[in-house]
């Protein structure tokens, strides 16, 4: 599947403590962007101008990128001396270069790192400096509109109809521009989708804004065909503006840029219906190439996730499985056997705890998803007291099989709907996974056995083996495509803004 751009980033350049590889004067350097897909080749993106005799440049050419939350998008830069007018960089000397991630940038929002040689080392005392900011217009409007006299074609016989407040962003409206003419449609709906058209009006953003300020903007609704055929035809009714606002809504990257960590938690299936983990037929198995379908998610997902998490410092579990000393069954237990601190260092450091907790545990059962889920809405609340939007939690549930305890899964997801957090469960393996596919619900249709809907969707299932044939990338653009607008929606729901002054990371 193809990734959805989430926004546009612009980045500055600018370095400190160069090399000196001119006689006479000082070097005149230009950094070059490249970027790495798929593990392929580097290819160059863009350069920026040459700034003469300078070992502090700071580059007015900005490098603008295409952000996409869910892909890990690495670039380098590289930074040459130019000293003829070829385009060719391998006749210049080299400077230095940086090799990073755009998620660690624009977790950071300004990030500063030595320059490094090709062989590892230090390129002098050379850094560089890169600074991102979002290309954006966050600007949104929100509507408040009604209608009287609505020709009678309208459903349920209301024909003066009062809508929901509803919000556009303003470039999906009128590409920002006040003064652009938008045409308002007014529809009778109909379920098959043969909508008839009841009429429709011309109008700006700027007479919209400035007419709902004092009193509602009316508007005479026509339908053309009507006026054409009738002489006394004077509207099919008329729709009323009662309040158009432009507000500015905060984006995910300002959350990110702002401060906002996502804290990374894995939980791991070990029942029996995975199979004895020594059997090359189990989910549980390690190839002789050192994978099976738990790692290939673990590092899918985990790999775009830690660039926004600053200690990269990771809980990860395990459930329905016997464990070691008694053998008791635990629906939560932390994979490295540490309950005060089940923390692992960075993605590899899951991998090495599932890797050293395989052999040590019985794969037993039932499949329990509720306590996990428990457990991190636990942590999830204790930030949602905090008055910024500071942190928030992404949880990852591995599995093989059909939930048990299904009831309580739906009572915890309900109740981490009102939490900042979502749920990622990828399935693995070929089990029916038709009741995941219910908790991957939209807004509403989930519900807990006491009928209280999730008020929002944060439920995000698929089964891996869609994706055995695809781009090793396949998996994270797929699971993790929702996350951005989930932690928008969940900062915005509670107007929460970005922290003002975030740590240094």
């Amino acid at each position: 599947m193809a990734a959805q751009c989430v926004t546009k980033v612009e980045l500055t350049i600018s370095c400190n403590n160069l090399l000196d590889k001119d006689v006479g004067s000082k070097s005149d350097p230009l950094c070059v962007l490249l970027h790495n897909t798929s593990g392929q080749q580097w290819y160059e993106v863009d350069r920026t101008e040459r700034i003469k005799n300078s070992l502090n440049p700071k580059f007015s050419k900005r490098f603008l990128i295409d952000y996409y939350f869910e892909l890990v998008q690495k670039f380098k830069f590289g930074i040459y001396d130019i000293d003829n007018k070829t385009i060719d960089l391998s006749d210049d000397d080299f400077l230095g270069e940086f090799e990073c991630t755009l998620g660690q940038i624009v977790s950071c929002k300004t990030l500063t790192r030595p320059l490094m040689f090709k062989n590892g080392k230090p390129a002098g005392k050379g850094s560089i400096t890169i600074t991102a900011e979002e290309v954006k217009d966050n600007r949104v409007v929100l509507f408040e509109i009604e209608a009287r006299k609505l020709d009678n074609k309208v459903i349920k016989n209301n024909l003066n109809p009062v809508w929901k407040p509803f919000k556009i962003p303003l470039n999906s409206l009128c590409y920002s521009d006040m003064d652009k003419t938008i045409k308002v449609e007014c529809y009778d709906y109909d379920n098959d989708g043969s909508h008839d058209l009841i009429g429709s009006f011309l109008t700006t953003m700027s007479k919209l804004n400035e007419a709902s300020r004092s009193s509602p903007a009316e508007f005479e609704c026509i339908n053309e065909k009507k006026r054409q055929k009738k002489k006394s035809y004077k509207n099919s009714g008329v729709v009323s503006v009662k309040h158009c606002e432009i507000i500015v809504e905060c984006t995910f990257l300002d959350y990110i840029m702002g401060g906002c960590q996502l804290n990374f938690t894995v939980g791991i299936d070990f029942t029996g219906s995975n199979g004895d983990p020594r059997s090359p037929d189990s989910l549980h198995y390690i190839s002789p190439n050192g994978v099976n379908e738990y790692l290939t998610a673990i590092w899918s997902v985990g790999m775009v996730i830690q660039d926004y998490d600053a200690d990269k410092m990771f809980p990860a579990f395990g459930f329905g499985a016997q464990i070691p000393p008694s053998f008791q069954v635990s629906h939560e237990f932390p994979l490295n056997f540490n309950p005060s601190n089940p923390f692992c260092t960075g993605i590899q450091g899951i991998i090495d705890a599932y890797r050293t907790c395989l052999p040590q545990v019985k794969l037993y059962g039932p499949t329990n998803f509720s306590p996990i889920i428990n457990h991190v809405a636990t942590l999830a609340g204790a930030a949602a007291q905090q008055q910024t939007a500071s942190q928030y939690f992404v949880l990852l549930i591995i599995t093989d099989g059909v939930i048990t305890d299904l009831d309580a899964t739906r009572s915890a997801i309900v109740n981490a709907a009102k939490l900042p957090m979502s749920i990622i469960i990828v399935g693995v393996g070929g089990a029916d996974f038709s009741a995941m596919e219910f908790l991957d619900g939209d807004n509403g249709s989930l519900r807990s056995p006491t009928g209280e809907p999730a008020i929002r969707d944060i439920v995000q299932f698929v089964p891996f083996r869609q994706f055995q044939n695809a781009p090793k990338e396949a998996l994270a653009q797929c699971v993790l495509a929702e996350v951005p607008q989930q932690v928008v929606n969940y900062f915005s729901t509670y107007k929460l803004q970005p922290p003002k002054n975030p740590a240094a990371k």
